[in-house]
């Protein structure tokens, strides 16, 4: 039996990937143990694992949240406010969590990880979720700040190249607190910790499906795209017992939610939602989380404050989201097609990529507004080309195993 450690950070699209991994180890007989934010501590106990707090904690301040999904500064606030100022505190938790650990597997948000890995010598394997992280110059990335790159690829690689270059040098200053702890323990600085330096030598988990990306020649050569590992786990709160009898009682209902990290800045979205749906005359189901459902609410829409979205994604008539890879993971694993709303970070890259399937379209949000909104979705309801290219992307997605691969993976560096 190995000791296996997987640390990660963010929201429940950052966490539910490696409980399917730590689940599927320990029924392979390996002790799996989640380092991550003190809030999932209950979680992880769900799925058997051992847990270990990792500074920093995933915290619930509305202004934080707010400046954090930010589409042009979000990922600087999440870098160099929130991670990189506790990357000391984060590297003594999880040294506390790696003794005697025959693997750490890494997040790619987990700077401590791969340091830590090093200074110990031990084996470590790094993990992608999204598409855009690789930043490909053969298949360059629609950047939240800077949409437009991914339209820069009939330039090729050479020139997308060095422009990619020129773009990471923007961000090469919010990493120099990581650079000067690996230097202080006697560790190599030269490359970028957000780009490059997260990739393990040791192996790269593309956690995602090969539908949503193919392997590019400039990705590292020990990459091994495994699909997505999903993991369910029901959040339902008290009104979610009504979402059964909700969903008996008529047609497939639209379903509108914000995923696990934009549900903390909604914006105007539900409001908009719910008025839509009423334009339709469509059923609908919001998925709030904390915050606050619309009211009064139009006739036919129920909203909750969550639930197991796979089988509620299954039951529904289109996904409405912002395109977090977890949410749009499970959209296309339900077979259903995406109206996305990116807000930030990797969901514009992911709608981009949704969009170019022909299983989704994209409404930008400075143009959310309930009649736009309802356009999109009517043209998407009676799109039947569509319809038959989500079933045909669920076929292909429900035939990878992306844990097991994982765990395969995982098991063959041991």
């Amino acid at each position: 039996m190995a000791k296996i450690v997987l640390t990660t950070f963010g929201s429940h699209g950052d966490l539910f990937p490696y409980l399917a991994i730590a689940e599927q180890l320990r029924s392979r007989g390996h002790e799996a143990i989640i380092a991550a934010p003190e809030r999932y501590r209950v979680a992880a106990g769900k799925a058997g694992a051992v847990f270990f707090a990792v500074r920093p904690d995933v915290v619930d301040d509305p202004e934080i949240s707010r400046r954090a999904m930010e589409r042009k500064r979000g990922s600087e606030v999440v870098v160099r406010e929130w991670l990189v100022p506790r990357l000391r505190e984060s590297y003594q938790d999880l040294a506390i969590a790696c003794e005697g650990a025959d693997l750490v597997v890494s997040h790619v948000l987990t700077y401590a990880g791969p340091i830590l890995a090093e200074t110990r010598g031990l084996p470590w394997l790094s993990t992608v979720l999204a598409p855009m992280v690789f930043f490909s110059a053969h298949d360059p990335p629609a950047l939240a700040a800077i949409p437009w790159f991914a339209r820069l690829r009939p330039l090729g690689p050479r020139v997308v190249g060095a422009l990619s270059r020129g773009v990471k040098r923007v961000s090469w200053s919010w990493s120099e607190p990581i650079r000067n702890l690996r230097r202080e323990l006697g560790l190599p600085a030269d490359k970028d910790p957000l780009w490059d330096g997260h990739h393990s030598p040791h192996g790269v988990l593309a956690l995602f499906s090969s539908a949503l990306a193919e392997r590019q020649p400039d990705w590292p050569k020990c990459t091994t795209v495994c699909g997505f590992p999903f993991y369910d786990e029901d959040f339902g709160d008290a009104k979610a017992e009504l979402l059964g009898d909700f969903l008996a009682a008529g047609p497939p209902p639209l379903v509108f939610c914000l995923g696990s990290s934009t549900v903390h800045a909604p914006g105007n979205f539900y409001e908009v939602a719910a008025r839509a749906a009423g334009c339709l005359g469509c059923r609908a189901v919001l998925l709030t989380g904390d915050a606050a459902a619309p009211h009064p609410l139009p006739d036919g829409v129920l909203a909750i404050r969550s639930a197991n979205v796979y089988p509620l994604f299954e039951a529904c008539s289109v996904v409405v989201h912002p395109g977090g890879i977890g949410t749009t993971a499970q959209a296309l694993r339900a077979g259903r097609p995406q109206l996305l709303i990116p807000y930030a970070h990797d969901q514009f890259d992911n709608a981009r990529r949704v969009t170019g399937l022909g299983v989704g379209r994209t409404l930008h949000r400075k143009d959310l507004d309930s009649v736009r909104l309802s356009q999109q979705l009517a043209s998407i309801l009676s799109d039947s080309v569509m319809r038959a290219k989500v079933l045909e992307k669920r076929t292909e997605i429900r035939a990878e195993n992306g844990t097991s691969t994982a765990c395969d993976v995982i098991e063959s560096r041991l």
